[in-house]
């Protein structure tokens, strides 16, 4: 729970019990920490009352409610940060984050050992088999980073031929660098100051790291590509410096995927008419995207968990916050 800026409290709460007949209720597998959850955590989104922290979950089904019809108690299943019901008219475009029924899973509160699950039947993807414990951080990041870096470059139109730009080494960043990658980027470029993240980014399929910010880092950009800019640019910050160097970054005719939480951020409307770039984003419809992943995760094609460089028990959440808001972690782990 969160009571107040840098105030993370690991406390009792009633177990949580299904209210709508489309409930599922999960014993949580493991959850984490999410560079979105700094924002509340730092104070920059005013909280007036403690309120449940997490979104981000997988697990076993423990319980369903009586119009639940494709997920089953036993099963294992990863799920996104949003509920949906992926039937209705948005959903089915793919955009079910923005579902006519969506419900934020933060508002349960993921980090804890039980967790209800809305509309669990457009929410929960179910994995062939119960996975292996080491399977577990790679499903995890599906959950949201993963599919969130992921929707980042599809969004950027990242594909065979395109050199590619990612703004911010959180995980979402690294993450995007492997979509990137999966999805045949000719050229990745990592935009990152720290070594360790640096060499995740290589791991993951960067081909170039640029340590250079704003108008120094358009400037390398620049350099790297004949004075053109990159095809795609992913933002994946959300703040004003990072959405201008990403849309800066960018040739005329490309796509800027952005998927940080923005915060203070205003597009100058005639620099952004001058760009004639693209601009794609928004909270990710991870949905989307889970069955696909779920795939190269069960079949060992990648291996995104990489990216929990801090594993720790639930009640040692605080420190996992700490160690986050102080970049001594890329993300934190939690085992329930």
């Amino acid at each position: 729970m969160l009571y107040g800026p840098y105030d993370i409290r690991f406390v009792e709460r009633p177990d949580p019990a299904i209210i709508e007949p489309t409930d599922a209720i999960i014993r949580m597998s493991a959850t984490c920490v999410c560079g979105s959850d700094l924002w509340p955590y730092r104070g920059l989104e005013p909280i007036t009352e403690p309120i449940p922290m997490g979104h981000e979950y997988v697990g076993v089904v423990e319980e369903v409610g009586s119009e639940v019809r494709t997920i089953t108690p036993g099963q294992f299943v990863v799920g996104s940060f949003f509920a949906s019901d992926n039937t209705c008219p948005i959903c089915r475009a793919g955009y079910q984050s923005r579902c006519v029924r969506a419900f934020p899973i933060g508002a349960e509160g993921a980090q804890a050992p039980l967790l209800r699950v809305p509309l669990a039947d457009g929410t929960l993807v179910a994995t062939p088999d119960s996975p292996p414990k080491d399977l577990l951080p790679s499903l995890l990041a599906a959950s949201d980073v993963l599919g969130t870096g992921w929707f980042a470059a599809d969004a950027a139109e990242v594909g065979p031929g395109k050199i590619v730009a990612v703004v911010g080494d959180g995980a979402v960043g690294l993450l995007a660098v492997l979509a990137s990658k999966q999805m045949g980027a000719e050229r990745i470029i990592a935009m990152s100051r720290h070594e360790a993240r640096q060499n995740l980014a290589l791991e993951f399929g960067a081909t170039d790291i640029v340590t250079e910010r704003g108008d120094a880092g358009v400037a390398k950009i620049k350099e790297l590509t004949d004075g053109l800019g990159v095809h795609s640019t992913i933002e994946a910050v959300g703040t004003q410096p990072s959405m201008m160097q990403a849309i800066r970054s960018t040739r005329p005719g490309g796509h800027v995927g952005y998927v940080g939480v923005p915060h203070g951020v205003q597009l100058p409307g005639e620099e952004l008419f001058f760009a004639e770039v693209h601009l794609m984003g928004g909270p990710a419809p991870v949905r989307r995207f889970l069955p696909e992943l779920i795939d190269l995760i069960w079949n060992g094609k990648i291996n995104p968990g990489k990216v929990f460089d801090l594993e720790l028990p639930l009640d040692q959440v605080a420190e996992g916050y700490r160690a986050m808001d102080e970049r001594r972690a890329i993300k934190a782990l939690l085992w329930p």
